[in-house]
């Protein structure tokens, strides 16, 4: 008999599902929320298995690695109307935001210095949720560590009154996460067995804009929207990492699946301007950064880590290292040399965590599946 997941959903009156995985023993994941599902919007959303793919040489200036804006601006207006099928992009923005919402929009700091969700995309996507009636004081940036949220310099390039949230001003603080939502798991014996939700996400935001990046990462193979929203919306969660181990194969698709997340996850957006194809998830290295100069959209966070998984194997392939699919012992040897040797990591990657949520029903993993709409500006 194969071996499963079993997720157990407590505190809601939700039935105990079961998701496949790798031969692998998994871990055994007990979900506690009093959060049900909403039908409609979240993820997979409304366009499941479409991806949409914007490209523009001019996006982004290379030499003075510059993000242009009137471009960026471009790009998304013409990703959201291809996506909708709407001719104005007002009418487009209407199918996700409400002038009643209270929006997170989700960014992606950890790449510092290189490589984040670039303010002048984030800048853009909140003028058109403003477009769309929601006032700046009910829109909040949010990431995991204020640190990060602070250096990404977001402030310049939004309206006055957009909020910030850090869930954690100090490490491991817990005052910004809600204990009545959580994911149990024991990895690896560790004494705090819990991952919580922030607390914004459960009781305040009614949508979600996930902006994710293009990145490599030493645990997770790639890291794109499933991870950025799972990941960095809840606590405790480099815990799945010891040794040459990680359990990112499941953690990811199991966070991401838990409500309210889930329902209120709207929108995705990857900023594939610039990218990491090796030493992720930071973007510290000059080396291991490129540039994709695309932008992709879609409520499907699985069709779009597909896409980024591919793009950061074809990048890695092209500059002659190891697959992100290598489960050989060898790179791990030379691990504490990896920002020096491309061919060295810490981890067996496990780029299949793309799968599993799909097979946890987030989304369209299947490149035979997958319909893009590619556009060049």
């Amino acid at each position: 008999m194969k071996r499963r997941t079993f997720i157990k959903l407590s505190g809601a009156g939700i039935a105990t599902v079961a998701a496949p995985v790798p031969a692998e023993r998994p871990p055994r994941y007990t979900v506690t929320t009093k959060y049900k599902p909403v039908p409609g919007l979240g993820m997979p959303g409304p366009y499941p298995g479409q991806v949409v793919r914007v490209s523009s040489a001019r996006c982004i200036d290379e030499a003075a690695d510059k993000v242009d804006p009137k471009v960026v601006a471009q790009m998304l207006d013409r990703g959201i109307c291809e996506l909708t099928g709407d001719s104005q992009k007002d009418k487009a923005w209407r199918r996700f935001i409400q002038p009643s919402d209270v929006v997170g929009i989700k960014v992606n700091c950890v790449g510092l210095p290189k490589v984040i969700s670039s303010p002048e995309l984030v800048g853009e996507i909140v003028r058109n949720v403003v477009a769309a009636g929601v006032t700046p004081d009910r829109i909040w940036l949010y990431e995991r560590f204020s640190e990060h949220l602070e250096a990404g310099n977001y402030g310049p390039h939004l309206p006055a009154g957009v909020r910030f949230h850090g869930a954690e001003t100090l490490r491991g603080s817990n005052s910004s996460y809600d204990p009545f939502t959580y994911v149990d798991v024991d990895f690896f014996g560790e004494d705090d067995t819990r991952s919580n939700m922030i607390r914004l996400i459960s009781e305040k935001f009614t949508k979600i804009i996930n902006v994710a990046t293009v990145k490599d990462h030493g645990a997770a193979g790639a890291t794109g929207c499933l991870k950025n929203i799972a990941y960095g919306s809840f606590s405790n969660v480099a815990r799945s990492h010891a040794g040459t181990k990680t359990n990112t194969l499941s953690f990811i698709g199991t966070l991401a699946s838990v409500e309210p997340l889930r329902s209120r996850v709207v929108l995705q957006v990857v900023d594939g301007f610039r990218g990491v194809w090796h030493g992720g998830p930071f973007g510290k290295i000059k080396r291991y950064v490129f540039y994709p100069k695309l932008l992709m959209l879609g409520t499907d966070p699985v069709a779009l880590d597909r896409q980024i998984v591919d793009i950061v194997e074809e990048k890695r392939k092209a500059e002659g290292v190891i697959s992100l699919w290598d489960r050989s012992p060898g790179p791990l040897k030379n691990g504490k040399n990896r920002d020096t040797d491309p061919n060295a990591n810490v981890f067996i990657r496990e780029p299949g965590h793309v799968e599993f949520a799909s097979k946890a029903g987030l989304g369209v993993a299947n490149p035979k599946r997958i319909k893009i709409k590619s556009i060049v500006l």
